[in-house]
C-alpha cells in the first residue's frame, strides 16, 4: 500500500504526490465531527485515509439528508476544484479514522502547478456529481430496503470493515425516512441473513446477498468511479 493511502493521491506521479503530501498534515476524523458547514468558505481540503464523511443537504428547518459519501476513494473540498470557495453541503464524519488535510490556499497552488492533480480531481468531481444524481433518484423512486442495502455497501467500502456502530435514528437521518421504516427494512435484511444488528452494532454477514438486495444505484456508482478513476 502506498503511504498516501488515498486513491486520488496514489494516482499522481511520484513527484506530484510527494509535493502534495509535503503540504498536508495528517489529522484525525472524529465521529460526528462537522468538517464544514453549508454556505461557509472551505478552509481545508481533506483526503481521507481510513475514515469517511457524509455530505448532507439541509433545506429550511428540515433534518439533513445524505446525498453523498467520501472515503479513501475521494476528497472533501470539490467546490475548490471548481474555483468556488463556499460549499453547498454540510460535511459530517460518519466513520472514524484519519485524513490528509491541506489548507485552501496551498491546495489551489498545488492545482495550478500539477496538471495531473487537476485532471484527476476534475474526473472525481464528475463522479461525485453522478453519485448525487443517483442519490436524488434513489430517494424518489426506490424503496427503503434497497436504499438501506446500498448505504451499507457504500459504508463498508469506505470503512474497510464488516462492522459499524450505528443506530436506527442515525440511519433514518441519513436516508431521510422515519425510524420505523429503518427498523422494518433492517429487520427484513436480518431475517434474510444478510446483516445482523444488536445494541447499535451493524454487521454485514453476506456481502454478495446485500449487493443483490441493493438498488441499481450502487452498481452505477461503482461503474462511474471505475470508468473515470480506476
Amino acid at each position: 500500500m502506498n503511504p498516501a493511502q488515498n486513491h486520488l493521491i496514489e494516482l499522481l506521479p511520484r513527484r506530484d504526490r510527494e509535493h502534495l503530501l509535503a503540504q498536508c498534515e495528517r489529522v484525525p476524523l472524529l465521529l460526528g465531527e462537522v468538517l464544514c458547514e453549508r454556505g461557509e468558505p472551505a478552509r481545508h481540503v481533506y483526503f481521507p485515509i481510513d475514515g469517511f464523511v457524509s455530505l448532507v443537504a439541509q433545506v429550511d428547518a428540515h433534518p439533513g439528508l445524505e446525498v453523498g459519501m467520501v472515503g479513501r476513494e475521494g476528497m472533501l473540498g470539490a467546490p475548490l476544484v471548481l474555483g468556488v470557495p463556499a460549499t453547498p453541503l454540510r460535511a459530517l464524519v460518519q466513520g472514524t479514522g484519519s485524513a490528509w488535510r491541506i489548507g485552501a490556499a496551498p491546495f489551489k497552488r498545488e492545482l495550478a502547478r500539477s496538471a495531473a492533480l487537476q485532471r484527476h480531481l476534475d474526473r472525481y468531481v464528475y463522479v461525485l456529481m453522478a453519485q448525487m444524481v443517483a442519490s436524488a433518484g434513489c430517494l424518489r423512486f426506490h424503496l427503503i430496503g434497497p436504499r438501506l442495502a446500498r448505504w451499507l455497501l457504500m459504508s463498508q467500502d469506505r470503512a474497510h470493515a464488516d462492522r459499524f456502530q450505528l443506530t436506527h435514528e442515525f440511519l433514518a437521518y441519513m436516508l431521510g425516512v422515519r425510524r420505523v421504516g429503518i427498523t422494518v427494512a433492517a429487520g427484513v435484511l436480518q431475517r434474510q441473513g444478510l446483516i445482523s444488528y444488536h445494541r447499535g452494532e451493524m454487521r454485514v454477514l453476506d456481502r454478495a446477498g446485500l449487493e443483490a438486495a441493493a438498488c441499481g444505484c450502487y452498481a452505477a456508482d461503482r461503474r462511474a468511479y471505475d470508468e473515470q478513476l480506476a
